[in-house]
């Protein structure tokens, strides 16, 4: 499946519990079509100390969000858009559905 969110586009969740929050995306995983977005779905975890951090205690760190809970947002209007492909000077480009601009 062809993915349409990439690494560093603005995204904004459509479902779940961080909806209608924006964010920038960190991570994509095409196996598990997740990705990780910049502070949505933060999540504490207790961390054993280690060399790495010798403290240890409870960090917090975003966990993946399911892509299709993710939209990407306009650059022109800024609202959430669908994203199509075309051919333009030879080159396949990402284009806004809303906008019909170039991404």
């Amino acid at each position: 499946m062809k993915l349409k969110i990439k690494t560093g586009d603005t995204v904004k969740v459509i479902a779940g519990d961080h909806k209608g929050s924006e964010g920038k995306v960190l991570q994509v995983d095409r196996e598990k079509n997740k990705a990780i977005v910049e502070g949505i779905n933060v999540v504490s975890k207790h961390e054993k100390p280690s060399a790495k951090n010798p403290q240890g205690g409870i960090i917090k760190k975003e966990a993946p969000i399911q892509i299709s809970n993710l939209a990407l947002i306009d650059p022109r209007s800024g609202e959430a858009t669908r994203v199509g492909y075309e051919v333009r000077d030879g080159k396949k480009v990402r284009v806004s559905k809303k906008s019909n601009e170039v991404i």
